[in-house]
């Protein structure tokens, strides 16, 4: 279907009467954005002697693993900044893969050959299956002639199996043209087990020549990132460009990546079908497939999660042996829109309403339905908003972020009473978007300081967005004063790492000087622990 009749097909179905989404459309579904286009069964072979130039230039990640097996994830693009990747509109690659027990490669565990389709962006998600529990493994691509850097990953425990700990990565927000993914080439000298990125992986703004705040003097950027990203195509291509950060790939090779999506990965503060600028929902819905398809082409995502049209399931479950349950969330695909247009405001009867959901019915139930089950020791909710309370003045009423939790209390009061109804004794939240370090004790009560803590909040500041920013912002004082159960906040980029053991959940801020400039040293700002069935942050 050529594209412009395409585009017209997307907006008659989205527009029918009372079909707000796309799963929703029948019949016409199969027509609509990009599900039609799939891979075809007789698909042209792109020779091996054309891949004259290095395709792997975008790197290898890999991702939710299991305890058998793990997503094997890589972008055959010889000329990344190029529509198509270099390669031509219509085609096949032969893609071979193994994993292997060393890094040499001496002892292959498993491999086999995968095709990379043009409709797919040349992209490679392998399962690779057959796995040993709770072990460390290798893994690389080969095509043509080329052999891709080599990707180190680990499955997790056994169903069942105790364990003695984990420890994991938290990361958000990386706008390229804020800085340097500098943070990434620290992170990936960590000692961890997985990467928990909780969104914001690209922005949709324009990134001018010079990479923004990057100010490069030695490149110079093509034209096709100067601009905000709408189509198929731009999102790809904004993809490429922040794949191809070395600090970022160096991440990706060192650990497996669970991720999720906030809102930059499609458009700023957008809410289920509704944009930032309230555009019709049709016209916006052919936007959000065009995000979604690029996000799982994109991220080391198994085939259940691939889109169809504007949808896509994200949220989803994994466990770590007896120790930990994590259920990450969505919260933006199914979310009420943000009371009052958004912002700061002061709370009423529009964001007190009970009907409001950050997360919808379904995937609410999902989550309530997995505390009732949950044997683990610790649950783990990685999600992407701040969930406590965040009075920005130390008046009795005071404004709130309605785009976070604080926008949804109606939702939150649902979630802390699935916690005490299920006995959850530890209970933690990990959270990105804001672009500081806070950790938060969960209270009952948010207004009375003394109340129960139901569990503790980890956010983790941004890897660029924002800049350099400062230890202590201008509102550092009021926040800390406003909230009492909020007992550290920093607003320099960083990441956080999270270890979790029978005896306590620990988080260490991680805070690196500057991100404006490359190579900026790395310092621990701050730890906090909460004991194991005593929820409630201490520094150590």
């Amino acid at each position: 279907m050529a594209h412009d009749s395409h585009q017209r097909a997307i907006r008659a179905a989205a527009a029918r009467p009372g079909r707000r989404r796309f799963l929703t459309v029948t019949g016409a579904a199969a027509a609509l954005a990009f599900t039609t286009n799939l891979p075809g069964a007789h698909a042209a072979q792109v020779s091996p002697r054309a891949l004259a130039d290095n395709p792997f230039t975008l790197g290898v990640a890999s991702g939710d693993p299991l305890h058998d097996s793990v997503v094997l994830w890589t972008r055959l693009a010889p000329r990344p900044y190029e529509p198509g990747n270099g390669l031509p509109e219509e085609g096949t690659a032969t893609v071979d893969w193994e994993i292997a027990h060393d890094e040499r490669f001496q002892r292959v565990a498993h491999r086999g050959t995968v095709t990379a389709h043009a409709e797919f962006n040349y992209t490679v998600h392998v399962d690779a299956k057959g796995l040993d529990p709770d072990r460390v493994y290798w893994y690389r691509f080969k095509a043509g002639s080329w052999t891709s850097p080599v990707g180190r990953t680990r499955t997790t425990p056994a169903p069942g199996a105790k364990v003695q700990d984990v420890r994991f990565g938290l990361v958000s927000c990386q706008a390229y043209h804020d800085g340097y993914f500098t943070a990434f080439g620290h992170l990936a000298n960590e000692d961890l087990d997985a990467v928990f990125h909780v969104g914001d992986y690209q922005y949709e703004y324009a990134v001018g020549a010079a990479g923004g705040a990057r100010n490069y003097t030695d490149r110079t950027l093509p034209a096709v990132f100067n601009k905000e990203t709408m189509t198929l195509g731009d999102y790809r291509l904004r993809y490429a460009l922040y794949k191809s950060d070395e600090d970022l790939q160096a991440a990706h090779a060192a650990f497996p990546w669970y991720v999720t999506w906030d809102d930059h990965e499609t458009e700023n503060n957008y809410a289920g079908d509704i944009d930032e600028n309230g555009s019709p929902s049709e016209e916006f819905l052919i936007r959000r497939a065009a995000a979604y398809r690029a996000y799982w082409e994109n991220m080391p995502l198994r085939m259940p999660q691939r889109p169809a049209g504007a949808d896509m399931r994200l949220y989803r479950r994994f466990h770590y042996g007896k120790l930990a349950q994590f259920d990450i969330l969505d919260t933006r695909q199914y979310r009420s829109n943000q009371a009052y247009g958004d912002g700061w405001q002061y709370p009423g009867p529009e964001s007190e309403d009970p009907a409001r959901t950050l997360t919808g019915a379904t995937q609410e139930r999902w989550l309530l339905d997995g505390f009732k089950s949950s044997t683990a020791t610790w649950n783990v909710l990685p999600q992407q908003v701040t969930f406590s309370q965040r009075k920005n003045t130390t008046a009795a009423r005071s404004k709130l972020s309605m785009d976070s939790w604080d926008g949804y209390p109606a939702s939150r009061e649902r979630i802390l009473a699935g916690v005490e109804q299920a006995g959850l004794e530890n209970f933690v939240v990990l959270t990105g978007d804001v672009h500081v370090h806070y950790a938060f004790d969960i209270k009952k009560d948010f207004d009375d300081p003394g109340s129960r803590t139901l569990g503790v909040e980890f956010v983790g500041t941004s890897i660029t967005s924002g800049k350099d920013g400062a230890d202590k912002p201008d509102n550092w004082a009021t926040y800390l004063a406003a909230n009492p159960h909020m007992k550290f906040y920093n607003g320099r980029r960083g990441y956080v790492t999270v270890s979790l053991d029978e005896e306590r959940a620990r988080a260490d801020y991680k805070t690196v000087s500057a991100v404006t400039t490359p190579d900026a040293p790395l310092t621990t700002a701050a730890s906090f622990a909460s004991e194991a069935g005593n929820p409630g942050l201490k520094q150590v």
